[in-house]
C-alpha cells in the first residue's frame, strides 16, 4: 500500500481543523490504522431507496455466510434496512470513487444519491452499475453497540468478479493497494 492517500491539489500538509494529536480518542487511532475496504450499502426500492458508504464491515464464512456492519443509528440506511429486511453491498475499486464520495455525503449530487445512474432494482434492493463484486443480503438482527449499530445479516448471493484495485480506507483517506 501507498503511504499517500489518493488526493488532488492540497494546500495543507495536514486537515487545519484536524483535532491535535494529543487530544484525539485511542480507539479511534487506533481503528484508523486498519484498511477497511470501501463498500457501499443501498436498501429500498422507489424514493424509499438509499445508500451509504460502509467501511466497517466484516464478513463471516459459513453456512449461512454472514455480513456485519456498523451503521449510525440515525440514518436513512438503517431505517430502510429495518423496513424491507435486504439490503446490497457493493465493493468499490478506485474508479468508484466518485460515488464513494456521494454516497459518504462529501461530494454533492443534484438530484439525489442515484441521479444518473442506470440502476437496475432487485428483490433486495437498488444494484449500482458498474460493480462486479455484490453480495445480496437478508437483515436478520441489529443492536446497539458503542455509538453505532450493529448489522447481522445473512449473505444470499454473491457475484464475486475481477477486483484488481480496490478502493481502502486508512487514516482517514482513500487509499489503493501497492504492488
Amino acid at each position: 500500500m501507498t503511504d499517500q492517500p489518493i488526493v488532488g491539489g492540497q494546500i495543507h500538509d495536514d486537515h487545519p481543523f484536524a483535532t491535535p494529536s494529543e487530544l484525539r480518542d485511542p480507539v479511534r487511532q487506533f481503528r484508523g490504522r486498519m484498511p477497511a475496504p470501501v463498500t457501499i450499502v443501498t436498501a429500498g426500492d422507489g424514493a424509499d431507496r438509499t445508500g451509504l458508504t460502509v467501511s466497517s464491515l466484516v464478513v463471516a464464512e459459513g453456512a449461512p455466510g454472514l455480513a456485519y456492519c456498523l451503521l449510525g443509528p440515525t440514518t436513512d440506511l438503517l431505517d430502510v434496512i429495518e423496513r424491507t429486511g435486504r439490503f446490497v453491498i457493493h465493493v468499490c475499486t478506485t474508479a468508484h470513487r466518485p460515488i464513494a464520495d456521494v454516497f459518504a455525503g462529501i461530494r454533492p449530487s443534484p438530484g439525489g444519491l442515484f441521479h444518473g445512474l442506470d440502476v437496475e432494482h432487485t428483490p433486495h434492493g437498488p444494484r449500482l452499475p458498474g460493480f462486479t463484486t455484490v453480495a445480496s443480503c437478508t437483515y436478520l438482527m441489529g443492536r446497539e453497540e458503542s455509538y453505532s449499530t450493529l448489522v447481522v445479516a445473512r449473505i444470499d448471493t454473491v457475484e464475486a468478479g475481477a477486483l484488481d484495485d480496490p478502493l481502502l480506507y486508512y487514516r482517514g483517506a482513500y487509499r489503493r493497494l501497492g504492488d
